[in-house]
Protein backbone atom coordinates (compact mmCIF):
# COMPACT_ATOMS: atom_id res chain seq x y z
CA UNK A 1 0.00 0.00 0.00
CA UNK A 2 2.58 2.50 1.11
CA UNK A 3 4.26 1.97 -2.66
CA UNK A 4 0.99 2.60 -4.36
CA UNK A 5 0.88 6.18 -2.57
CA UNK A 6 4.36 6.90 -3.22
CA UNK A 7 4.01 6.01 -6.59
CA UNK A 8 1.10 8.01 -7.33
CA UNK A 9 3.29 11.32 -5.67
CA UNK A 10 3.70 14.34 -7.63
CA UNK A 11 6.63 16.87 -6.74
CA UNK A 12 6.08 20.15 -6.00
CA UNK A 13 9.10 20.74 -5.20
CA UNK A 14 12.58 20.31 -4.57
CA UNK A 15 15.60 22.35 -3.87
CA UNK A 16 18.81 21.82 -2.58
CA UNK A 17 21.24 24.52 -1.46
CA UNK A 18 24.97 24.82 -0.29
CA UNK A 19 25.58 27.80 2.03
CA UNK A 20 29.07 29.22 2.34
CA UNK A 21 29.38 26.84 5.52
CA UNK A 22 29.29 24.09 3.30
CA UNK A 23 26.10 23.22 5.34
CA UNK A 24 23.42 21.62 3.07
CA UNK A 25 19.65 23.11 3.10
CA UNK A 26 16.68 20.55 1.36
CA UNK A 27 13.50 20.86 0.86
CA UNK A 28 11.14 18.64 -0.95
CA UNK A 29 7.40 18.36 -1.44
CA UNK A 30 5.28 16.14 -2.66
CA UNK A 31 1.23 16.09 -3.54
CA UNK A 32 -0.38 13.15 -2.62
CA UNK A 33 -3.27 11.42 -2.78
CA UNK A 34 -5.52 12.32 0.32
CA UNK A 35 -5.45 9.54 2.88
CA UNK A 36 -5.88 8.29 6.51
CA UNK A 37 -1.71 8.68 6.26
CA UNK A 38 -1.84 11.69 4.44
CA UNK A 39 -4.87 13.64 5.48
CA UNK A 40 -3.82 16.84 4.43
CA UNK A 41 -2.43 15.48 1.04
CA UNK A 42 0.81 16.57 1.75
CA UNK A 43 4.25 14.75 2.39
CA UNK A 44 7.79 16.65 3.11
CA UNK A 45 11.04 16.83 3.99
CA UNK A 46 13.04 19.69 5.25
CA UNK A 47 16.44 19.39 6.33
CA UNK A 48 19.61 21.14 7.28
CA UNK A 49 22.77 19.30 7.61
CA UNK A 50 26.22 21.03 8.64
CA UNK A 51 29.55 20.17 6.48
CA UNK A 52 31.35 17.05 7.50
CA UNK A 53 28.34 15.52 9.30
CA UNK A 54 25.90 12.77 8.02
CA UNK A 55 22.70 13.17 9.93
CA UNK A 56 20.54 16.29 10.13
CA UNK A 57 20.71 19.05 12.45
CA UNK A 58 17.04 19.95 11.52
CA UNK A 59 14.63 17.67 10.60
CA UNK A 60 10.71 18.12 9.54
CA UNK A 61 9.21 15.53 7.40
CA UNK A 62 5.83 13.62 7.87
CA UNK A 63 6.54 9.83 6.99
CA UNK A 64 4.04 6.92 8.44
CA UNK A 65 3.49 5.94 11.04
CA UNK A 66 5.02 8.97 13.31
CA UNK A 67 2.76 11.84 10.88
CA UNK A 68 4.08 15.38 10.91
CA UNK A 69 7.23 15.88 13.97
CA UNK A 70 10.75 17.50 13.60
CA UNK A 71 14.27 16.39 14.76
CA UNK A 72 16.18 18.73 16.43
CA UNK A 73 19.74 18.07 17.24
CA UNK A 74 19.20 14.15 17.82
CA UNK A 75 15.93 14.58 19.56
CA UNK A 76 12.56 13.80 17.71
CA UNK A 77 9.51 15.65 18.72
CA UNK A 78 5.50 15.75 17.44
CA UNK A 79 4.79 19.55 16.32
CA UNK A 80 1.26 20.66 15.42
CA UNK A 81 1.35 21.48 11.09
CA UNK A 82 -0.55 24.29 9.71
Amino acid sequence: MAYYTIRRARLLHRLKLIDQAGGIEERILWAVPKSARFPERVRYRLAYIRQGEKKPVVLYDNHHPKGHHRHIQGHESPYAFS
